[in-house]
């Protein structure tokens, strides 16, 4: 077990070199093909084969997922009939440890018969590649994990890294808010903790008057299953909540008291706005299970903890 764990940290340690001296090598050839892709009118078209591949396909999601259109297209793919989808509009992003793929031939030819512009990212600066792109992204020599150079690894975590780099260089540029992602990740973990609480709100609200009688607030807290009930005033505004402890606080002579005699007023309250993530903070922090959605003091929506638990918030 010791000999796999030191070879788990040579492998590490080995790859962290490589992304250090990637790092390290940058130059004005990084801002350059950060201000070619935001000069795109079209998309980031990213490619590459066999390893390459697989890590374009994660670094044209992340442009994507943050604000710069992108699609990664298979090389050989391309070669029948997929080069329909590269357009005068879009940029290439072409990526090869060797920069002699033979498969990215007609994807390179392509690029260069009609005047896209194409960014190579290679480790050979006079491989094909390069030589063909109007911007080569050299990857630094280094070492691969592997220890005898045959299995892509330094190379692919640093090509990741690289990418990594362009998309958040980009997205800081286009100042890309949380509420952006949210717009291109509405799944999974990531879109439930940039929901709002417009989101998970419903409309339908328990809500009585100041003046409704604790029969009438009683029912309408036992017909909207929320065990709470918002009170109004005449404008609409909501002045105060009735909860389970209010009802216990004033049980000699309940059914003789109005709805302004039992609530508490100046309830907690949320914006629809907000994120249902701060939301479900305060929740937890007053230990209650209810927050009305209020907006210019009137109340436009109720938010249940259990809203927040089936939207995935924790």
């Amino acid at each position: 077990m010791a000999d796999y764990i030191e070879t788990a940290r040579r492998v590490i340690q080995t790859e962290i070199d490589g992304l250090a001296a990637l790092s390290q090598g940058l130059d004005d050839r990084f801002t350059r093909a950060v201000e070619m892709m935001l000069a795109v009118k079209g998309r980031v078209i990213v490619s590459g084969m066999g390893k390459s591949g697989h890590v374009g396909r994660k670094i044209a999601a992340t442009l994507a997922s943050t604000g710069t259109p992108a699609q990664f297209v298979h090389p050989a793919e391309a070669s029948h009939g997929d080069l329909g989808m590269v357009t005068r509009d879009d940029l290439a992003l072409v990526l090869s440890n060797s920069g002699e793929t033979p498969e990215l031939a007609d994807l390179i030819a392509h690029t260069r018969r009609f005047a896209i512009p194409l960014i190579g990212v290679a480790a050979r600066p006079q491989s094909t590649l390069m030589r063909q792109a109007d911007l080569a992204l050299v990857l630094p020599a280094a070492a691969e994990a592997c220890g005898n150079g045959i299995v892509p690894t330094t190379s692919t975590t640093m090509t990741l890294a690289l990418g990594d780099a362009l998309a958040i260089a980009l997205m800081e540029h286009r100042k890309f808010t949380p509420e952006h992602f949210r717009t291109f990740h509405p799944g999974g973990k990531l879109g439930a903790l940039l929901a709002k609480v417009g989101d998970l709100m419903h409309p339908d609200m328990p809500l009585v008057g100041q003046a409704a009688p604790m029969s009438e607030a009683l029912l309408v807290i036992s017909q909207k299953g929320y065990g709470v009930t918002g009170v109004v005033d005449e404008a609409g505004a909501l002045v105060g909540i009735i909860t389970d402890g209010d009802l216990r606080r004033h049980m000699q002579g309940l059914l003789d008291l109005d709805a302004a005699a039992v609530m508490t007023r100046a309830p907690r309250t949320i914006g629809p706005e907000a994120l249902a993530e701060a939301a479900l903070a305060q929740m937890q922090d007053r230990k209650i299970t209810c927050l009305f959605a209020v907006a210019d003091g009137r109340p436009q929506g109720i938010l249940h903890i259990h809203d927040c638990l089936r939207a995935g918030l924790v």
